[in-house]
């Protein structure tokens, strides 16, 4: 292999792809400190998922790369590859599938470069690993170490909130009203337009929700605080909206003191399974066995059969065929059902355990 396992001292991860990539990395990073404790690892990531790894006491430091801002274009690219370069790294993991991962993982001139066969300018990698699509993101990331003969068994993903992150939650809830009935966070937002479920189902089960005692927090980003403001405008009820107010850390922090997280095909999915909350999951254009779906004990999927399902990998602005019918198709009853269960199925397992 060019480089003795035991003798890898310096490790980068490169992912450079969207905020619920970056989460689905962290078990690689707790992976790879379990198998390497001696070595110091980096992650390469964009701006906006950092906060997720923060705190992540596996890292060594995180470099940020912010290649649609101030680090676009060839410049800042080559740039970075140089900083890359001076690191002396001894093994890259680049669970990121681009062109551009590839280029920087070969720059850095690491004896072992690890990546997938479907990758862009996969030849750039001493190993190459095939990207197996029934497998679940996190162990297809898991599978890079076993190109060093180490893969190791599924690792949740991880997210560390701090004392600030749990002061902030505090706040917020406390800004909420109301003690007692479920907490039910609800996650509205995609930067997908076709992963979103319609904001008047997303009303019409926030209506429910309520109805039936429970209290209710918007999940999102900046992004998403004007979708959440009109989806909840009117509501009775005990009811805030989070969006754009917490960091992602926080956020986790909020969606881990839920019974329930309800949420698209996104980001929130993963933060809810790194803190161990039962997810309802809706599926549109895209399908759990892509291996994005929730990773929480209990969590189920909402989703209806069509013939034209699934028409992405990632999702796209618009439908194909001009419908929507995999979202719009969804009954907000369906939704509510299988929250209703999932509700009664946690209160009795927490009878039963007191017992």
């Amino acid at each position: 292999m060019g480089i003795r396992l035991h003798k890898i001292e310096k490790i980068l991860i490169i992912q450079t792809a969207f905020i619920g990539d970056v989460v689905l990395v962290s078990p690689l990073i707790r992976a790879s400190h379990d198998l390497f404790p001696q070595a110091s690892i980096d992650a390469l990531v964009i701006p906006s998922a950092a906060n997720s790894l923060e705190k992540n006491p596996a890292l060594h430091r995180l470099i940020l790369y912010d290649k649609r801002g101030r680090d676009a274009g060839v410049r800042s690219l080559l740039a970075l590859a140089g900083r890359l370069r001076r690191e002396r790294y001894d093994l890259v993991l680049v669970p990121h599938r681009s062109l551009r991962s590839a280029f920087l993982a070969w720059w850095t001139r690491a004896a072992l470069r690890v990546g997938f066969t479907t990758s862009s300018a996969a030849f750039l990698f001493t190993h190459r690993v095939v990207y197996n699509r029934k497998r679940h993101e996190v162990e297809r990331n898991l599978a890079l170490l076993g190109a060093l003969g180490q893969e190791p068994g599924l690792v949740p993903p991880e997210i560390f909130p701090d004392e600030a992150d749990h002061l902030a939650v505090d706040r917020m809830l406390a800004s909420l009203g109301g003690t007692t009935g479920a907490l039910i966070a609800i996650a509205p937002g995609s930067i997908w337009a076709t992963k979103r479920w319609p904001a008047e189902s997303y009303r019409r089960l926030a209506e429910m929700v309520l109805a039936s005692g429970w209290r209710l927090v918007w999940i999102g980003s900046r992004g998403d605080r004007t979708l959440c403001t009109e989806i909840s405008d009117g509501l009775s009820g005990f009811w805030v909206n989070s969006a754009g107010e917490l960091s992602l850390r926080q956020s986790a922090e909020l969606i881990g003191r839920a019974e329930v997280l309800v949420s698209n095909d996104s980001a929130p999915l993963h933060l809810a399974s790194a803190m161990g909350t039962a997810a309802v999951a809706l599926f549109g254009p895209t399908i759990p066995e892509f291996g994005f779906g929730p990773l929480s004990a209990g969590s189920v999927i909402v989703q209806i059969e069509l013939p034209c399902r699934p028409c992405s990998i990632h999702g796209g602005n618009s439908c194909p065929i001009g419908t929507h019918k995999c979202m719009t198709g969804i009954p907000p009853e369906m939704v509510f059902a299988e929250l209703s269960n999932l509700i009664k199925r946690k209160s009795k397992h927490e009878r039963n355990h007191q017992n």
